[in-house]
């Protein structure tokens, strides 16, 4: 593996042990500074999807695409049956004794999937670090509130922040799945279409217009297309 290769996996585990390390240390307001870092990620994951990801899976003349398109987007909702919409900021705590095994599952399940097309995506490889700081802050937020064991609680979050570079390695070392990477790429663009719309959809509380949310949006979107 080349340097650009082992800086493409490390960049989906920094980016959601970042969003970990913040909400351990630096406590966000939920109304303000979580809703801002999600308007950033879900803006710029669509116009990475916009601009890069559907010129690329659509060049190719195949007829299964928009078939597979689709079924990401139903599968991601299929997920947040689970997850209880974590991905695109719901936070729910659960404050049991009890370790919240659908959502870990479902959050790391998501977070496999997308990590397989990267190596060929480099746009892609950016819009989920930035993807994953959101989801890293809440994910810490809601085991923190249960009473599980610190080394289940870590040990948790530090399986789910390797999810993504294990499925970019399961990728490059699989060739049958290598064989349909193209298909792959368009299911996870599907996943990343309903991630990022609903994100926006839901960052405006009241459909109220807000300055801050807007700026936001733009400079992410603005970032995506230069990229």
């Amino acid at each position: 593996m080349s340097f650009n290769d082992y800086f493409g996996l490390t960049l989906p585990f920094l980016g959601a042990m970042g969003g970990i390390l913040l909400a351990r240390f630096f406590p966000l307001k939920k109304n303000i500074g979580l809703k801002l870092i999600l308007s950033f990620s879900g803006a710029f994951l669509l116009g990475i999807t916009v601009f890069e990801l559907l010129p690329e899976i659509f060049s190719h003349e195949k007829k299964q695409i928009p078939v597979l398109v689709m079924g990401g987007i139903l599968f991601q909702i299929l997920l947040e049956f689970f997850s209880k919409g974590a991905e695109h900021g719901h936070y729910h705590p659960v404050g049991s004794n009890l370790f919240p095994l659908g959502l870990w599952i479902s959050l790391c399940l998501h977070a496999l999937i997308e990590g397989m097309p990267l190596s060929s995506q480099a746009a892609l490889t950016y819009g989920i670090v930035i993807h994953k700081i959101p989801i890293g802050i809440i994910l810490y937020m809601m085991l923190d509130k249960t009473k599980i064991s610190v080394k289940l609680k870590w040990g948790a979050l530090l399986l789910f922040c390797l999810m993504t570079p294990l499925g970019n390695l399961l990728m490059g070392y699989t060739p049958y799945l290598a064989q349909f990477r193209l298909e792959i790429t368009a299911w996870v663009v599907g996943m990343i279409l309903h991630i990022s719309t609903t994100i926006l959809f839901e960052s405006t509380e009241n459909h109220r217009f807000n300055f801050g949310k807007l700026s936001m949006i733009l400079v992410a979107l603005l970032l995506a297309y230069f990229l």
